[in-house]
């Protein structure tokens, strides 16, 4: 795989660390998650292809059993607000002292600088500090944050992958790794870069929920079926539009322009109307296969099964029999392997990995003792 051989040291935290470990783990790379012992374990649920190492940073003595470890890793990632490593006497200053290899990932919601670089947040207060979230929500109504999943996973987890691959491939030109300030704010941010280059052309100049690509539009926006499911609708160019308006069995001479945005919130309702009278299934027979841009919304449930899905084999089953989305993007030559066994439990692998990293059978011995390190072996099945 494209990261094989590549040793990552991973904090335990929330959502987004554990995503970017787990993107890392997909494509090859050997990630250790370092957890607290007594902890529960991953309950970001994204442990797949890791290893579990439980030892207490906070004791002097576990800080410098990570010290030995990051003096030969590729990358540490680390989730915490600005000044806890360093209080932990663990931050980049000194650990690319002994390593000016490592790269030290620093994953963080504000950023390692800034009035708000000490302070708690989550996605919600990422996305609204970014300002992202003032242009998600429906007219009239308050802004929504869509779930979890721009702030953490976007802006956080995914460009923080992104700042690693970069410093990896830097590295192979300089010798030398780096530190990256991964801030969910700026990477949410910088996610939006589209909307920032587009408001001198008019798309955004409406209030929330009014334009054409946040739901005013009637012909980007979703609508109920019979059935109560639902159809997501994205004809913008007068080519797709033509074909929707065909699908829905209306004439465009008897019409409103597409672009007559003072029409728009009777075009949907008169949209709506139509799509009530028939079930998602009636609507994909008529629209599949179609360049109209309309599309059921699956439900988990039903994504799974869907026959375009199922020929690319986009999802992915594990030895419990739970799904979940594969790796993307495909990689022709490299292609990840996700791992399909279990999610490790805290201080699984303890042992193995620190004689992996040259820790002696004393070393580990006295660490277990001192209560500085956890070694949770799997019971044998009876």
């Amino acid at each position: 795989m494209a990261l094989q051989g590549i040793r990552v040291l991973e904090l335990a935290g929330l959502a987004p660390g554990p995503f970017c470990g787990m993107v890392l783990a997909d494509f090859g790379a050997q990630v250790v998650r370092v957890d607290r012992p007594g902890a529960r374990g991953d309950v970001s649920f994204m442990a797949r292809g890791k290893r579990s190492l439980a030892v207490n940073l906070k004791r002097q003595d576990g800080a410098l059993v990570l010290r030995r470890l990051c003096a030969q890793a590729d990358v540490v990632l680390e989730p915490f607000r600005h000044g806890v490593m360093e209080k932990l006497q663990l931050g980049p200053e000194i650990l690319q002292r002994v390593n000016p290899k490592l790269i030290y990932a620093r994953l963080s919601g504000f950023g390692q600088s800034g009035r708000f670089c000490r302070v708690a947040g989550h996605d919600i207060n990422y996305l609204a500090l970014s300002g992202i979230l003032s242009k998600i929500g429906r007219s009239g109504e308050n802004p929504y944050a869509p779930l979890n999943l721009l702030a953490d996973f976007g802006g956080g987890g995914l460009i923080c992958t992104l700042g690693i691959l970069l410093a990896l491939f830097q590295r192979t030109c300089s010798g030398k790794g780096q530190v990256i300030d991964a801030s969910m704010v700026e990477g949410t941010a910088y996610l939006s870069s589209f909307l920032w280059k587009s408001q001198q052309v008019g798309l955004w100049e409406r209030p929330r929920g009014q334009n054409m690509l946040d739901g005013g539009a009637p012909f980007y926006t979703t609508y109920r079926t019979a059935d109560g499911g639902f159809m997501a609708v994205g004809a913008i160019e007068p080519q797709f539009y033509k074909l929707l308006i065909k699908g829905l069995g209306l004439k465009s001479h008897e019409l409103p322009n597409q672009m007559s945005m003072t029409d728009w919130p009777e075009m949907k309702r008169r949209f709506a109307e139509i799509f009530a009278k028939k079930t998602k299934e009636e609507w994909c027979q008529i629209f599949d296969g179609t360049d109209a841009c309309v599309t059921p919304v699956l439900t988990f449930e039903e994504v799974t099964q869907h026959d375009h899905n199922k020929e690319r084999g986009s999802f992915i089953t594990d030895e419990e029999q739970s799904v979940s989305p594969r790796p993307a993007p495909l990689l022709s030559d490299t292609p990840a392997v996700p791992s399909s066994k279990r999610d490790p439990f805290v201080g699984e692998h303890t042992e193995e990995i620190l004689q992996e990293f040259g820790f002696s059978q004393v070393e580990i011995n006295q660490l277990t003792s001192d209560k500085i390190i956890e070694i949770n072996k799997p019971r044998a099945n009876l």
